[in-house]
């Protein structure tokens, strides 16, 4: 799979790790940046993951702040993305198989770089459910419709 990564400057370290991790699965990996330490603002790098997911140049994006809310904020943002911010496995799987989430958040302050990577593989393993989810999938599309007006 072609994944888009992206994070500000407090999950830089996580992201080098969650980055490895995810090639050695095999998936391609389009890093989004940032690519140092340096303060940085956080929706800078969820608006550029949510675009590369919404535009279809990868198929999902996984992004990482401090604690995974703000960036995920900013990636919701944009029409078509639906970003869930998980901090365990669980969440992850249901947010796949239940809201089609394509892009994944988390925090590096938040969990550590072994259980990151669990809520990563668990996300990835989901597929959507369909059905009565689709519905409602289709509901949180056409509030973004409505707002367009």
């Amino acid at each position: 799979m072609k994944l888009g990564i992206g994070n500000d400057h407090s999950a830089y370290g996580m992201k080098l790790e969650i980055k490895q991790h995810l090639e050695s699965l095999g998936h391609e990996v389009v890093d989004h940046g940032t690519h140092s330490v340096e303060r940085t603002d956080y929706p800078t790098w969820g608006r550029l993951v949510a675009e590369g997911v919404a535009s279809g140049e990868v198929e999902a994006g996984i992004v990482i702040c401090g604690t995974g809310i703000g960036i995920s904020i900013a990636a919701n943002k944009v029409r078509g993305v639906r970003c869930c911010v998980c901090s365990e496995p669980y969440s992850a799987r249901m947010a796949r198989e239940h809201n089609d989430a394509n892009v994944l958040a988390f925090g590096s302050r938040v969990v550590g770089v072994e259980l990151a990577k669990m809520i990563v593989d668990e996300w990835l393993a989901a597929d959507f459910l369909g059905g009565r989810h689709a519905e409602r999938v289709a509901m949180i599309g056409a509030i973004e419709t409505d707002h367009d007006r």
